[in-house]
């Protein structure tokens, strides 16, 4: 048996590209393999598709069928499965800071298992670890829940054996084989990639594959069909059915020709499982993460050699390096980070969102870019009449009555633009019929003709209308409609429909059609000898009534919301695999600068570096297919850019994946879901905005703990460094270092619960290393002006300068950097002046006061004595006071000065 989709080479990338460029580059190859070779069944004879997969129009027998499901597989796509519990319990603690600290406690308990170090330590990373694993958990098991398999088995044509007559039973759509012959009707879902046999007035939905919100016609196929021109799209092809798609009207019969992985929609979804590319989050984190590695490796080592030539203890001096180690590591900030992420997850859940990954909150915020489809997003995803045109495009009542007769009456399953059509006179309550007309008789719609019409006779007493024989209502596409007209009406009067009327009435059309709209024809006919029955050959010289023009319209909301986004920084750019003209008309209702359009197929001839420089300038693409729209996004955040992509079909599931942040909504098919890295509950832009405020808070609240953490640190670092050089005994203890920092680290644990300032919320935010260490190494050493300050009161005016006072010394400078770390806070938290400008949250002001207390009693208390304090004598704080008041009026004067100098804060 020949199978009709090739799997690709294993190196179709060329060398030395990243593994997340070969992938993409694999899946495209593929990707394309896969159309090129469904475009050749297309375009091959039915007979040559029978002999490929090695059946006949009876279908397989079930022996056959059995050994083809056990040869070829389930037929079933590569789906991405959460990972067991305690492999994301692993996950949860592999960071690079959760790293640092275990080593460093595992140092520590070697030296001395009894240390209590060890035990903070321990705490701090448990704590952080899980707290991501339970949301993140949680996340996922609530994502689970939202997948819905509508059904799961399908009409399929077999035999018992080959002399037996073939028969149609249904079967699981798992168990589905290449060369089965399956028979569909009206909603159906299509379980394979099928080459039609038979078809009769076949109307497909392709939105989840294709975009396009308006169903599509298939051709009627006959067993004997010779194919089509080849296209270079499967999914554009009349006489193939693909994997995902729906069956709205009609019936046909359908040959297997690829299962499972081999099949268009397979073929990209084999890409969407294992390892995801790295997002904006992650490289932030990574960058961040192994700049203070690398500055406390250069740091600890200073210091300890600093200490052990001026005080000669070797030994003390390594355990006084292991404390400035865990000094300078933000050791909370795995658990701030998982805090901040797990309130932004639980505000966000309160507005009807599920954020499935943790880590898509920060990235949300950073987004300045984002990619979405136009259909249910910007549109309402229905189709609606939005005028009834006469021939000169004037707004006609008489167009939209014939339009209502012709739906109301039809006896066949009604389509989106007959209901569209009932929808808008039952809403404005403009026409009663049932007692005006009765029903004579109809001709049905089929593909051929394009149009269908119904027969109706006049009731005299009830419609005041006495004239004889029955009207003739017709509706459909213009072309042929049009062709079938002798005459028009024009402003109340019936004319000739002349060459020239019939050309200006087709530009009528034609130009709504630019406009993104979906034009019919409406035509009658009095037939003056009336009949119980009428044919084909009656629907002719009728007389043009004007036009009905659709749309799929903007959401109400829809402008506002982009506003919103835009207001945030946020550019919006429509990848759309709809047609050009609606999506142009869409986008400029909701007043999007369209400028120009460019179409799936122009993508195909650029390289890399010319797809850039087209997606910088372009704000609406159309009719692209999966493997452009993931490489749109590729080529945006080549350019810096955060990209977000809002989709919810099967040709989105590549970019919600490659995207920074994958966006979509709870009706969307389970790939797109799982590929999403959040799932809104409603379909709302409204929702995302107020989304990326949620990301922006939880990055700033993020970015205020790193830069307050990095730069207190550095400054007490850089004091401790000051001070070993030149006092003869140590400036604190080993473990006074350790609860300092660790009752500082407490009070953080707040900052998740902080206000930002609402100018930081307007503009995407990004992590900035180099920002990071320019920050710290300008506002630490302000901190150790201050600390040496102390240093030189305790020397001088508590005569705190020899061995036997050390302690005083020691607690003397441990209460003022307790205080002036916690209280520093605030003035870093805002670019404004701290308490008048800007407060912040309750919750902060609550951990500083706690802090400030505990500091202030730590030397007073029963503890003292086994950390190495002593009492603080009552004139100390004043000279305190005065201390921590220059200190942070200094810090506001060079906090005006860096913002003035770099434009930024936090």
């Amino acid at each position: 048996m020949t199978m009709l989709t090739p799997r690709p080479p294993a190196t179709l990338a060329p060398p030395g590209r990243g593994r997340r460029e070969r992938k993409a580059a694999e899946l495209e190859a593929r990707t394309r393999l896969v159309g090129e070779r469904l475009a050749a069944v297309s375009a091959g004879p039915a007979v040559r598709a029978l002999q490929q997969v090695d059946s006949s129009r009876s279908g397989l027998t079930h022996a056959e069928a059995a050994l083809r499901l056990e040869r070829c597989g389930p037929n079933a796509v590569a789906r991405e499965r959460a990972p067991r519990w305690f492999v994301q319990l692993g996950k949860a603690f592999w960071n690079p800071f959760i790293g640092v600290l275990v080593f460093l406690a595992a140092v520590m308990y070697w030296q001395d298992p009894a240390d209590p170090g060890v035990v903070i330590l321990c705490a701090m990373v448990g704590i952080s670890g899980l707290l991501r694993f339970r949301q993140e958990f949680r996340s996922g098991r609530a994502a689970d829940a939202l997948q819905d398999l509508v059904t799961t088995t399908c009409a399929v044509q077999r035999r018992a054996d080959s002399g037996s007559a073939p028969t149609t039973f249904e079967v699981p759509m798992d168990q589905v084989v290449p060369g089965d012959l399956v028979r569909l009707a009206a909603g159906d879902l299509v379980p394979a990639d099928l080459r039609l046999l038979g078809s009769k007035d076949l109307m497909v939905s392709q939105a989840a594959l294709s975009g396009e919100s308006l169903p599509v016609a298939k051709a009627d196929t006959l067993t004997e069909d010779l194919g089509r021109p080849e296209s270079a799209d499967p999914v554009e092809a009349d006489n193939l059915c693909l994997t995902g798609t729906s069956v709205i009207s009609g019936t046909a019969t359908g040959l297997v020709v690829a299962t499972g992985a081999d099949t268009y929609f397979g073929s990209m979804a084999g890409s969407l499982v294992g390892e995801r590319p790295p997002t904006n989050f992650d490289h932030g984190v990574r960058k961040i993460s192994f700049l203070l590695i690398r500055f406390m490796l250069v740091m600890v080592p200073v210091v300890f050699v600093v200490n052990g030539f001026t005080k000669g203890d070797w030994n003390q001096a390594f355990l006084f390096g292991i404390a400035v180690a865990v000094g300078l590591t933000p050791e909370m900030l795995p658990m701030v980070v998982s805090a901040n992420l797990a309130r932004g997850a639980v505000a966000m859940s309160r507005r009807k969102v599920v954020v499935k990954r943790l880590n898509a909150i920060q990235n949300l915020g950073a987004m300045d870019v984002l990619c979405t489809d136009k259909t249910g997003t910007l549109t309402e995803d229905r189709i609606t009449l939005d005028r009834c045109l006469d021939v000169h495009g004037s707004e006609d009542g008489e167009v939209l009555e014939y339009g209502y007769l012709n739906a109301h009456f039809q006896t066949g399953l009604r389509n989106l633009m007959d209901q569209a059509v009932i929808d808008r006179v039952d809403e404005a309550e403009e026409v009663v019929v049932d007692a005006r007309f009765s029903m004579v008789d109809e001709i049905p719609f089929d593909f051929a003709r394009r149009r269908m019409s119904v027969v109706l006779s006049r009731n005299p007493l009830v419609a005041g209308d006495a004239r004889p024989g029955h009207v003739m209502i017709t509706k459909g596409a213009v072309e042929e409609v049009l062709g079938l007209c002798t005459r028009m009406a024009d402003r109340g009067r019936t004319v000739e429909l002349t060459e020239e009327r019939r050309r200006a009435a087709l530009r009528t059309a034609e130009e709504h059609n630019r406009r993104g709209l979906r034009v019919l024809a409406v035509a009658t006919r009095t037939l003056t000898s009336p009949r119980a029955a009428y044919t084909v050959a009656d629907e002719d010289r009728l007389t043009l009534v004007g036009f009905l023009a659709f749309l799929d319209p903007p959401k109400a909301d829809a402008a506002r919301a982009l506003r919103g986004l835009a207001d945030k920084g946020v550019a919006v750019k429509v990848v759309t695999g709809d047609n050009g003209l609606v999506a142009a008309r869409v986008c400029a209702d909701v007043g999007i600068d369209v400028g120009r359009v460019v179409c799936g197929p122009a993508i195909d001839g650029l390289d890399d570096a010319d797809l850039r420089a087209l997606a910088a300038r372009t704000t609406v693409f159309a009719k692209a297919n999966p493997v452009q729209k993931a490489r749109i996004v590729r080529a945006l955040q080549a350019e810096g850019h955060t990209v977000g992509f809002l989709g919810d079909g099967i040709n989105d599931a590549a970019a919600l994946r490659t995207a920074d942040v994958g966006i979509s909504v709870d009706t969307a098919v389970d790939i797109a879901k799982e590929s999403a890295d959040i799932i809104l509950l409603e379909k709302d832009l409204t929702v995302l905005e107020q989304g990326v405020v949620q990301g922006r808070t939880t990055f700033g609240n993020t970015v205020k703990y790193i830069k307050m953490t990095a730069s207190s640190n550095f400054g007490n670092v850089f004091s401790v460094l000051v001070a070993s050089a030149f006092i003869p005994f140590q400036p604190m203890l080993a473990i006074m270092l350790l609860v300092q920092n660790l009752v500082y680290d407490i009070s953080q644990l707040a900052t998740p619960w902080d206000r930002m300032d609402e100018e930081y919320l307007r503009t995407p935010r990004n992590w900035d290393a180099r920002g990071i260490l320019r920050f710290m190494v300008t506002i630490g050493p302000v901190s150790s002006v201050f600390d040496i300050a102390m240093f030189t009161i305790m020397w001088n005016v508590f005569g705190a300068n020899s061995e036997a006072h050390q302690a005083l010394f020691q607690s003397g400078w441990f209460v003022e950097g307790l205080l002036s770390q916690t209280l520093v806070v605030h003035m870093i938290r805002t670019r404004k002046i701290p308490f008048l400008q800007s407060r912040a949250s309750w919750p902060v002001l609550l951990t500083t006061v706690l802090a400030v207390l505990a500091g202030l009693w730590l030397p007073f208390s029963p503890l003292a004595p086994s950390l190495g304090f002593t009492a603080l004598p009552a004139a100390y704080f004043p000279w305190l006071a005065g201390v921590l008041l220059a200190y942070c009026t200094l810090t506001q004067l060079v906090k005006s000065a860096y913002v003035r100098r770099f434009k930024t804060w936090l």
